[in-house]
């Protein structure tokens, strides 16, 4: 007789966890440490993971630094490595929280690409197209808005 067979929950392998101040310096920042960070782990600088996780973290980054900026306040970035399973090799979350929870952009599968020539508001469709999942989750105070990038052998 065969034991059954239990859910196993993912496990979380690697964290790196960082505030940044809400301007544009700290966006860049944040992209530049998470990129830095990753090779660390050992996904190397411009792979094509590495890439896809600066444009996220960055556009991330930069809409908490405009968009959920509350004066005096940071904002916080969280990169977190997962464990594979035999079908991956693993998952890379990346969460950016904000303080500002009134301003909650639209989540996946409500963004609207903007309108041609309006010049911006091309970020969230970028995040729906580089993720393979994301979601907007609500925090004390604030939110946070969370992507994940399956890694692949």
């Amino acid at each position: 007789m065969e034991a059954p067979a239990t859910p196993h929950r993912p496990r979380t392998e690697r964290l790196f966890v960082q505030r940044f101040s809400s301007t544009p310096r700290g966006a860049r920042l944040a992209r530049r440490l998470a990129v830095h960070q990753l090779n660390v782990w050992g996904i190397p600088y411009r792979s094509d993971v590495s890439c896809t996780a600066a444009l996220l973290v960055a556009e991330l980054a930069a809409n908490a630094a405009t968009h959920g900026r509350v004066p005096g306040r940071d904002f916080e970035l969280l990169l977190g490595m997962i464990a594979g399973c035999p079908e991956l090799l693993g998952r890379l979350r990346i969460e950016v929280s904000d303080t500002r929870g009134e301003r909650r952009p639209p989540g996946p599968g409500e963004v609207v690409k903007p309108p041609p020539g309006s010049g911006g508001g091309y970020g969230l469709v970028l995040v729906e197209a580089l993720a393979d999942r994301w979601a907007v989750l609500d925090r004390v105070p604030g939110k946070t808005v969370g992507v994940e990038l399956d890694l692949v052998y």
